[in-house]
């Protein structure tokens, strides 16, 4: 990955300035609200203009929140939808025609463990991470098609200002554990990208979760019960 140029975005102006600014003449930014189509369309004009085409989309955005369904809301819901699910299919969809032109073309969508089984409190973001996931599975053969390849990371616990930016509530202290680091996170979804792999895990947490998710759900649904239980207690 040496050499790679890269346009990064998020809504913090000043932070993504001070990631360039250690990368001069390598990294660029564009600050923006991933959720609205014209900063989008922005986004993938400026990456034309700079880099002179798209090798890589990497999808991170995400957004959660914390609370029971009966007592959330709507506008909650379509928030959460807004930036897991709409915003990286719809990205992915303005950057194709760029992105089919160029050198070993990729794109990568940040998945969920919980978009393979969900656990209490987080039903939105469980939804929207388990309708990418499956929207990544139903087009993987139709970007194959053009040779474009499609990379799920489907993560657990990792190193992110996630929890301090909920929409609402706050993270359950029986769903908190060590997490991954994201060097060791970005590590794994680049050696994913160098075998052309479609899914990867990062971690032996999200590994481990996954496979109890396949083949024994009944051991995440005890293990939670018991940890509710001991947080009311507490």
């Amino acid at each position: 990955m040496r050499g790679t140029r890269l346009l990064i975005t998020g809504r913090r102006e000043e932070r993504l300035a001070a990631v360039a600014a250690e990368y001069p003449g390598q990294i660029s930014f564009l600050a923006g609200d991933i959720t609205s189509a014209v900063f989008r369309q922005q986004l993938i004009d400026q990456a034309t203009a700079e880099l002179g085409g798209l090798d890589l989309v990497l999808a991170a955005a995400g957004s959660g929140a914390i609370g029971t369904f009966a007592e959330s809301s709507p506008e909650t819901l379509r928030d959460i939808f807004e930036v897991d699910f709409f915003a990286p299919i719809e990205l992915l969809r303005l950057a194709l025609p760029t992105l089919r032109q160029g050198r070993q073309p990729a794109a990568v969508l940040i998945g969920s463990i919980l978009g393979l089984y969900p656990l209490p409190l987080h039903a939105e973001y469980s939804s929207a991470k388990a309708a990418l996931q499956g929207f990544a599975q139903a087009i993987r053969p139709e970007l194959a098609a053009v040779d474009v390849s499609l990379l799920v990371a489907i993560l657990g616990p990792t190193e992110s200002e996630f929890w301090e930016n909920l929409l609402t509530g706050e993270r359950p202290s029986w769903s908190r554990g060590r997490p991954l680091s994201a060097e060791a996170t970005a590590a794994a979804i680049v050696r994913a990208l160098k075998h052309n792999r479609h899914v990867v895990k990062p971690g032996w947490r999200a590994k481990a979760f996954a496979r109890l998710a396949r083949y024994m759900p009944r051991v995440i649904e005890l293990a939670v019960r018991r940890r509710q239980r001991a947080a009311r207690r507490s």
